[in-house]
């Protein structure tokens, strides 16, 4: 009943279904996992442990989009001597 989280990041990297979508179906998943097989079984652990993995993919990629560089950033580190570039001290 569980899928594996291999079975899901495949979906998501092949563009099948997003992330958020991914996540609020292994949120139904391990919901009735959990239903079915009891609080305390390993089934329903490891189904809120693929929603938890799903979640910190999420935070990670809206981490490292947070630190995009501008055009201007990517040109001054190729050329800090670019007048563009310069950084004067008054």
């Amino acid at each position: 009943m569980t899928k594996t989280l291999e079975a899901v990041q495949s979906a998501v990297n092949n563009g099948t279904t997003t992330l958020d979508e991914a996540i609020l179906e292994s949120i139904v998943e391990a919901r009735e996992t959990c239903n079915v097989d009891g609080d305390n079984s390993a089934s329903c652990a490891v189904a809120w442990d693929i929603v938890e993995e799903l979640q910190a993919e999420k935070a990670h990629q809206q981490q490292q989009a947070k630190h995009r560089k501008t055009a201007l950033e990517t040109y001054c580190e190729t050329h800090p001597e670019a007048i563009e570039c310069l950084i004067y001290d008054v």
